[in-house]
Order: C-alpha cells, then structure tokens, then sequence
C-alpha cells in the first residue's frame, strides 16, 4: 500500500529545521505484514530527542530512514501467527522488540534484548526484514526502520513484539506518550533506582522523559523532588506537577543550592539531558550512599571522568537505565491505571499538536526548547 511518511535521507542537518528541511514528506510503499508482524494504523505520534538525535547525527542510524518512534495506533490487519490481538485494537508501539528467547529476556530484563538491540541498530524489524521502498533515480530501493516503529507515518508495520495493547478509550494521542516518555522517565524511577517513600530525588533536564521522571518521584512517595533545568518556563512547570524545589542549572552555585535544600544531597539523582556537563551535576548532587541515574544518550564519543576513590569512599551507585528498565506489558497498563487514577498526569506534558507536513517546525521547537511533547495527529 502507498503510504506518507517522513522520510530522512541523510544526517547532520543543522537548525532552523524548517528552512533546511531534513525530513521530506513522502508517498513510499508499505509491504503488508509478515509472519508475528502488525499493520497499524497511526494515530498519534510524539516528538523526542532520540530523534533529534538521529536527525542531527548524535545517534548513527542507516539511512534512508523512516523515522518515529513513539506512536499510538489502531490495528488493522495481522500477520501469520499473531493470535492475541483483533483488528480494530488499540496499542502502543515500544522501540525496544523482545525476542523471549535471549538471556536477557529469560532473565526479565526485555529493554536489553539482543536481536532487538542488533535489528535497531540494522535499520530491520525484529525478523530482519524491511517493509518500506521508494522510488528513486536508481529504481526502487528499502527504508530503514526506526527503532522498529517508524511511526511518522499513516500507517506501520511492526513485530508483534513492539505493540502493547491498550483500553480502546484512552485517548490515543495521550496514549503514543506512554511508549516512550513515560516508559522511559517513571521506569527509571521505579524499576531502576526504586526510588522509597520518603527519599530525595532530583531529575536535571526537564523534556518529556525529565518531567516523566518528576512525576514518577510524586508518585512514589519522595520526601523531596528537586526539578533542575535551563527553561524557566519547564521550571515553572516541574512545579506545577510536584516538584518541590527548582534550580536554574545556569546558576553558579546550582549545585550548592542542592545540597542546601537537602542536607547535603539526594538520595537519587536522575540525569535526563544527554549531556555530560549534566551527569557530572547530578553526580556531584548525589549524596554520600546514593545512587546517580542516567537515561539520557549523548552522542557516542562522550564520556565521564568519575573520582573512583569518592566512588569507593562513599559507596556511590551509578546506574544507566534504558527504557526505565522496563517490562512493558507489565509497566505500561500499571502506568495507564496510576494515569486514570489521577497519580500520573501524563496529560499536561503535552505542548501541542501538528500535521505530519508541520514536522521540521516542530523539530525546531523541540531543538530550542519551547516544547516538552509535540504530538502529530493523523486523521482517523
């Protein structure tokens, strides 16, 4: 079937993205389903860094690419062997397929599955198959995948094993959040640091996954949640859903301020941004004992000079978290009841809504920080 999507040809583009335009909207072809594979249609697809990511080369992918890769749908058709969906079924699309089969799967860690891991890094769905073409100069050629999702598009096609089923009335574009900002930003909250009632926590960088992680720490239970950012107007926000101290970290003494508030630190920190400048602030915030987390991905040549002997001295953890260290068909529908139960206001992390052609003004917004989830909206 002949379908739109955003397609990038190459990376490295530099903003404005609405001038350079690197991703171009596209009539391309969608093979149907193969075997454990799902036609969806898309409903609603977020904006994120990791694509920005890809978009500006700090995240090496194959290209061509389509790209998206949080997005809420409907299911249309069913490939061989999927038994446990209908047409006409709402899910979630997760970036991150689980075989069920490779020992970090049999060990209930599914975010670090290896054939998913290798199939992203491929450009493939989970088979190792690709199921978008286009038409060139050089006659018909294959799409790479986005995470398995591809979901800047009106329609997917996706393993099996990237859907989670969803309630058929939660509102699709509040949904498409769940499978990335959410998934990723409580996740690493409660499955990665298991963060206790009455600890400290603070989240440096505040974009969809940083302030999912705000509300993950209100949620359970912190004594304490210190929100750190650039944006005044994220600050303001973090505020609003239950931070209950803010930072600038263009203050001087951002970190003192911390360590002030809390009595010399938190038990948790929570590195958000992708930045290294940003890990070693949360580091250095983290008290004597405690654990800092970080679920942001700067570009692959980053590192961080760790003091080994304040690491050893002082027992300190440091732990990456990828995905929340999620098992979605556990912490998705434990993260939709919180949501419907009023704990989890995944709602107001939404800034906004645009028509796939609004792609690249919408990249814009995100890359100079006036948006924490941009949703595209496709007509049912």
């Amino acid at each position: 079937m002949r379908i739109r999507a955003a397609i990038l040809d190459r990376m490295g583009a530099a903003p404005p993205y609405a001038a350079s335009k690197p991703l171009r909207v596209a009539e391309v072809e969608l093979d149907p389903p193969g075997r454990e594979e799902v036609l969806v249609r898309i409903a609603a697809a977020g904006l994120c860094h990791s694509d920005l990511s890809v978009i500006n080369g700090d995240r090496p992918r194959p290209m061509p690419m389509a790209l998206g890769h949080e997005a809420a749908g409907v299911v249309e058709t069913l490939g061989e062997d999927v038994t446990d969906l209908l047409p006409g079924d709402h899910v979630v699309m997760v970036f991150m397929p689980s075989c069920g089969h490779c020992v970090p799967c049999a060990e209930g860690r599914p975010a670090l599955c290896e054939p998913g891991a290798a199939a992203n890094g491929a450009g493939t769905l989970l088979s190792g198959g690709r199921r978008l073409h286009c038409d060139g100069p050089e006659g018909r050629s294959e799409v790479n995948h986005h995470l398995g999702c591809s979901a800047f598009a009106e329609y997917a096609v996706v393993s099996r094993h990237s859907l989670v089923k969803l309630p058929p009335d939660l509102p699709l574009d509040e949904a498409a959040l769940f499978g990335c900002a959410v998934l990723t930003g409580v996740g690493a909250v409660v499955n990665t640091a298991r963060l206790q009632p009455g600890q400290t926590a603070a989240v440096i960088g505040l974009g969809g996954v940083g302030l999912s992680s705000v509300l993950g720490a209100v949620a359970s239970g912190a004594a304490q949640v210190v929100a750190i950012d650039l944006s005044a107007d994220k600050l303001g926000l973090a505020r609003q859903l239950g931070a209950t101290h803010t930072v600038n970290a263009r203050d001087a003494d951002a970190a003192e301020q911390v360590r002030s508030a809390t009595g010399g630190g938190v038990d948790v920190a929570f590195e958000m941004a992708g930045a290294v400048r940003a890990m070693e602030l949360a580091y250095t915030i983290t008290r004597r004992g405690g654990t800092t987390v970080t679920a942001g991905l700067p570009p692959p040549g980053a590192a961080l000079p760790l003091p080994l002997v304040q690491l050893v001295a002082e027992e300190r953890t440091v732990k990456g978290s990828y995905i929340g260290t999620c098992v979605p068909t556990r912490d998705i529908p434990r993260y939709v009841a919180l949501y419907r139960a009023g704990k989890l206001p995944v709602d107001r992390l939404m800034s906004g809504k645009l028509p796939l052609d609004g792609i690249n003004e919408g990249f814009d917004r995100l890359h100079e920080g006036q948006a924490v989830r941009q949703v595209i909206e496709f007509p049912a």
